[in-house]
């Protein structure tokens, strides 16, 4: 039976490990300096219709629907409900949103608080 042949390593192996290297540690500086994009805009729904649409920024609001009261804390991170004189607290327990598509609902007062503007994903899900 033959002796298979040792094999050493060459300039081009070191090289080519030196390349996969530094396209890594280029392509981990992007992902990790990219900037990340925020809601353009919180919309609040009242009833089924739009109350206001505010920028994301540092403010508080209170806003009423069926007999309930909503008090919105927001900051250029996100919003979320500080208290709410609803008996569920649903939507005080949901916590802070801060990418579009992410929304607050209130069922007793039918107030929906919701994230719209571009996000930073070219995909909606990864299935699989």
């Amino acid at each position: 039976m033959k002796k298979s042949p040792e094999l050493k390593p060459t300039k081009y192996d070191a090289l080519v490990a030196a390349a996969v290297l530094l396209l890594a540690a280029v392509l981990g500086v992007r992902v990790w300096f990219a900037p990340v994009q925020t809601a353009a805009e919180l919309v609040v729904t009242v009833n089924g219709t739009v109350a206001e649409r505010l920028p994301l920024r540092t403010a508080e609001r209170s806003y009423s629907g069926n007999g309930y009261t909503v008090h919105l804390t927001l900051s250029e991170s996100g919003a979320r409900v500080d208290w709410a004189d609803c008996p569920t607290q649903d939507c005080v327990r949901t916590g802070s949103i801060s990418r579009p598509g992410q929304s607050i609902v209130c069922l007793p007062a039918r107030i929906v608080i919701s994230l719209e503007g571009a996000t930073d994903a070219p995909y909606d899900a990864i299935a699989g």
